[in-house]
C-alpha cells in the first residue's frame, strides 16, 4: 500500500508486488522508480496546482490545458509523468511477454507486419530515443503505430490512443542494467509486456478523456 499523497492527485497502487518483476526489474529498481521518482512527480504536481482551478480537474484535463503553455511547463511535466507512469505499471506483468492474441494480434499483422516486426520496431524506438523518454504502441487514425516521446511527452497530446508504454528514462533501468539500455529494453519486451492490458486498451478505444489515475 502506498503512502497517501497530500493533494488531489494520488500515487496509484502497483498492480503487483515490488519484487514480482525480478530479475528483469529488481525490487530495488521498483522501490526507487515508483516509491521515489513517481511519488515525487505526484507530490510536485499537487504542490503546483494547490489553490488553483487545476486542482479540481481530472489529470487528463490538466495535461491538455498545460500542454504547449510555457507558463505551465512544470505542471505539464509533472502531470504527464504521473499519467505516463500510472499507465506504464499496468503495461508490465510477471511472466509477461510472449505474443498477443485475438484482435490485437490481427491488427499487429495488418498494421505493423506481425509480432516479430513489432518487437524489432518497438525495441528500436526505445533504444534510439535520445536521452530520457518513452516508447509507445498506439492507435492513431484507426491504425497501430509505434512512436517515441522525449522527457514527459505523452500520446495524449498527439491524438493517439496508448496501448503499451516503455519507460527509457535512466532511473527505469540504471540500478539493474547500468548503461545497458538495449539489454533492459529487450528483457522487458520479451518477459514483461502485458498483452492482456494492451488488448483491453484497444477494446475500450482509450482516449485522452479516459481517467488513468
Amino acid at each position: 500500500m502506498n503512502a497517501k499523497n497530500a493533494g488531489p492527485f494520488q500515487l496509484p497502487n502497483l498492480p503487483w508486488d515490488e519484487a514480482a518483476l525480478d530479475p528483469v526489474m529488481s525490487a530495488s529498481t521498483i522501490g526507487l522508480h515508483y516509491g521515489k521518482h513517481h511519488k515525487a512527480y505526484v507530490d510536485k504536481l499537487n504542490e503546483l496546482v494547490a489553490g488553483t482551478r487545476l486542482a479540481e480537474l481530472p489529470l487528463e484535463q490538466v495535461i491538455a490545458q498545460a500542454a504547449g503553455n510555457a507558463e505551465s511547463k512544470k505542471v505539464f511535466n509533472n502531470a504527464a509523468q504521473h499519467w505516463n507512469h500510472s499507465f506504464f505499471w499496468n503495461c508490465l506483468t510477471p511472466k509477461g511477454g510472449g505474443k498477443p492474441s485475438g484482435e490485437l494480434a490481427k491488427r499487429l499483422d495488418a498494421d505493423l507486419g506481425g509480432i516479430d516486426a513489432f518487437k524489432k520496431a518497438f525495441e528500436n524506438a526505445a533504444v534510439e530515443c535520445f536521452g530520457a523518454g518513452w516508447a509507445w504502441l498506439v492507435q492513431r487514425d484507426g491504425k497501430l503505430e509505434i512512436l517515441a516521446t522525449s522527457n514527459a511527452g505523452t500520446p495524449l497530446t498527439l491524438g493517439a490512443t496508448p496501448l503499451l508504454a516503455l519507460d527509457v528514462w535512466e532511473h527505469a533501468y540504471y540500478v539493474d542494467y547500468e548503461n545497458r539500455r538495449p539489454e533492459y529494453v529487450k528483457a522487458v519486451i520479451d518477459r514483461l509486456l502485458n498483452w492482456e492490458f494492451a488488448q483491453k486498451q484497444l477494446e475500450q478505444g482509450v482516449t485522452g478523456q479516459r481517467k488513468a489515475a
